[in-house]
């Protein structure tokens, strides 16, 4: 299983909902994330149009993305930088490892990335002895409390404002002090984080967009962590991967104009920064060394399969924040790193199917996740083909296999097929005037509700219409 779950998606789940502080804290997130969106594209004249320019601008790069990375390679050596290349999350931990040890570093400041979730580089690091912070407030939040993130933007969504209050009492060790404000705690956070940054040796962020022209990492944050992260230390090492690749500054500009909005719902993010290489002749500030670690990990694999249109993907979060199930359950239920409609179908992608052959059935398939894709892409559509790959490996129990054998063949009988309904129809009117609890049928659904007895059909309807106006 996941170095991030324990269970499957069912147990994690069904335990979720039990849970009255998560139920409190997602039940307050989910309106802000919708309502911002929505204000933030109401102020765009036509943000479908902005949508199909960031398409065909991610389009275009996966359609040249050997060239382009090619060509971001070249112009990062041109700049003085290097780019590094992983297979595998192993193969990037040790990278990044070696790299850290060139400098003899001990103290290591970490932007948000979730490359380094999905590789788990922080536990790498620690393990060879590096003390590692985390300076995005939500990271840093999870750290304290030894979790994964539970949203791809907003780490620490599944804690309550006295949860990080304890937090903060539990390890700063600074006396009786009220945390009872949000402004409260982001006060003592600051001051707990500005001394790390000014005494790291490596600063390691994620990046939003590479762009190929220029060699130039995009990154975008509202707290201003990842500029200090980037320029503080005297090594700036970005970990990312491959498919992060655009053409040209006006391909990423196209991008940055529905992130920021469909993410967060702001027009732009507070801090949206180049990074071009290390610190030159004259700068004020920046890195002696400039380090990029592209991670493959199954990516390239996807290019020109049914589920490339994943790759188009720019990890804004607004299929979580739309998704009935992702807003019941929040992250940590789905078991990895991706957790919602996205990572549904990026996560067995990106492992093996058989462990995680749960989540491609944690979808009402309501469609909302395409609808606020600003990359259009098919969630739903990408699940139902994972759940047919899934059936087709013979993923599912035994039982539930012959069960859809059994109903695929009655379907194809008509007469068979209404006789077998109808008596099913009259057991569940009688067991319901019994009072009968038939907990088991269907199993997990009338485990918490109750069964309603079953309507009239269609064709009674209609042969008792047509028998009256005979």
């Amino acid at each position: 299983m996941s170095k991030h779950g324990s269970g499957t998606f069912i147990f994690n789940a069904a335990n979720a909902l039990q849970d009255e502080q998560l139920q409190t804290a997602l039940t307050r997130a989910k309106s802000g994330f919708i309502n911002k969106r929505l204000k933030a594209i109401s102020m765009v004249d036509d943000f479908e149009l902005l949508k199909r320019r960031a398409q065909l601008a991610k389009q275009s790069a996966l359609a040249n993305l050997p060239a382009l990375l090619e060509q971001f390679e070249q112009n990062v050596q041109a700049s003085g930088g290097q780019v590094h290349w992983a297979k595998s999350p192993q193969e990037l931990n040790n990278i990044v490892l070696n790299l850290c040890r060139t400098v003899d570093a001990s103290k290591v400041t970490k932007g948000k990335s979730m490359i380094g979730e999905e590789t788990n580089l922080n536990a790498h690091l620690e393990q060879a002895g590096l003390k590692l912070i985390e300076t995005d407030l939500g990271e840093y939040i999870i750290q304290l409390a030894k979790e994964p993130p539970s949203h791809i933007i907003a780490p620490a969504v599944h804690k309550t404002r006295q949860q990080v209050a304890t937090l903060f009492k539990q390890h700063h060790n600074l006396g009786q002090r009220d945390l009872s404000q949000i402004a409260s705690l982001v006060e003592e956070a600051r001051n707990q984080l500005r001394m790390e940054f000014l005494s790291a040796d490596v600063g390691i962020t994620g990046a939003n967009l590479l762009i190929a022209e220029t060699g130039s990492v995009t990154l975008v944050t509202n707290e201003g962590n990842g500029d200090l992260t980037a320029t503080i230390p005297k090594m700036h090492i970005v970990t990312t991967s491959i498919e992060k690749v655009v053409a040209t500054l006006e391909d990423a500009d196209a991008i940055l104009e529905v992130l920021a909005r469909s993410a967060t719902g702001q027009s732009m993010s507070t801090y949206t920064t180049f990074f071009t290489g290390p610190k030159r002749a004259g700068d004020l500030d920046g890195p002696q060394q400039f380090h990029v670690v592209l991670l493959d990990n199954g990516r390239s694999d996807l290019i020109g399969s049914e589920f490339e249109p994943m790759l188009n993907c720019i990890k804004c979060g607004a299929c979580l924040n739309h998704c009935p199930v992702y807003s019941n359950v929040g992250g940590h239920a789905y078991g990895w790193v991706y957790p919602g409609p996205m990572g549904s179908v990026l996560t067995p992608l990106l492992n093996k199917l058989e462990p995680f052959r749960e989540l491609p059935d944690a979808s009402t398939f309501c469609g909302r996740c395409e609808e606020v894709c600003p990359m259009g892409i098919p969630l739903p559509g990408l699940l139902r083909k994972l759940r047919a790959r899934s059936h087709r490996k013979h993923y599912e129990p035994g039982a539930w296999r012959l069960g859809l054998m059994v109903y695929s063949w009655l379907a194809t009988q008509p007469r068979l097929f209404q006789f077998c309904t109808n008596r099913l129809n009259q057991t569940l009117r009688w067991s319901g005037k019994l009072k009968i609890n038939l907990s088991r049928l269907p199993r997990g659904w009338s485990r918490h509700r109750e069964l309603p007895a079953p309507g009239k059909t269609f064709l009674s309807e209609w042969k008792k219409n047509q028998k009256q106006c005979s």
